[in-house]
């Protein structure tokens, strides 16, 4: 069950800087909004409202910002966003899934095709990436609510697949303890261990890769560009690969 993460070489995701925090609070915002136009605005009842309003506090998004995505989804002006999954080949070999919420299919389009094509990638069919990937609930918690066998003995007894250990990389990136489970177990799951470790980061789906490819030199850096030049598109809500760089390499990337 137990074991050190590459999570941080799988998924790419943005963390909580000063100059991105704009943009991650936006992302969230439009998940709000389309949970609310699904679901209803009540949590308790609307579980990807929950999921979204957890992910909110995690990243530690005003009250205000919360409550503004909520009236504009209720409201007669809010945005007709549509859900996109693209899939696509990076360098070294890897695949890519992007998931976009857009309010206009033809520029998203344009905008993942052009991040593709300029560093070193193309855009590829429906479903050419997707079946090497698993979609599962992914549950996160702070790495201070639990020692490690702590957290795996309660998440087994949750009902739990896998529990993995992303080790702290820095003050601003403390590490976190990840929890895999079905996706019909997720709210099951999230609720269990919610009660006695408190809220978690984040509790979502997922597309976890099957198997890896470790990638390395200017093929590990154009693909890091690409990801975070998908990452930075608004429309663009996450990007999940299938790669892997050894410590060796990310230590030369950060150099």
């Amino acid at each position: 069950m137990a074991g050190h993460s590459q999570f941080k070489n799988i998924m790419y995701r943005k963390g909580a800087q000063d100059k991105k925090r704009a943009s991650v609070f936006t992302k969230i915002a439009r998940e709000i909004q389309l949970a609310v136009k699904n679901g209803g605005n009540d949590p308790a009842t609307n579980p990807r409202l929950y999921r979204a309003m957890a992910l909110a506090r995690g990243e530690n998004m005003p009250k205000d910002n919360v409550q503004r995505a909520i009236d504009r989804a209720l409201g007669a002006g809010g945005e007709a966003l549509e859900e996109i999954r693209y899939e696509g080949f990076g360098p070294g070999g890897t695949g890519l899934i992007v998931e976009c919420l857009t309010d206009n299919r033809n520029r998203t389009a344009g905008d993942v095709r052009s991040a593709f094509t300029k560093h070193g990638g193309n855009l590829g069919a429906p479903n050419s990436v997707v079946s090497g990937f698993e979609r599962v609930g992914e549950i996160r918690f702070r790495l201070a609510v639990a020692d490690e066998n702590t957290m795996m003995d309660a998440a087994i007894e949750a009902g739990a697949e896998d529990v993995i250990l992303e080790p702290a990389a820095s003050d601003e990136d403390p590490g976190q303890h990840i929890v895999f489970c079905g996706v019909s177990g997720l709210g099951e799951v999230t609720s269990a261990l919610q009660q006695r470790f408190g809220e978690p980061v984040s509790a979502k789906f997922i597309w976890k890769p099957q198997n890896h490819v470790e990638i390395a030199g200017d093929a590990a850096a154009t693909l890091l560009k690409l990801v975070t030049v998908l990452d930075d598109l608004d429309d663009v809500q996450a990007v999940f690969g299938n790669y892997t760089l050894s410590d060796a390499e990310l230590a030369k990337l950060a150099g």
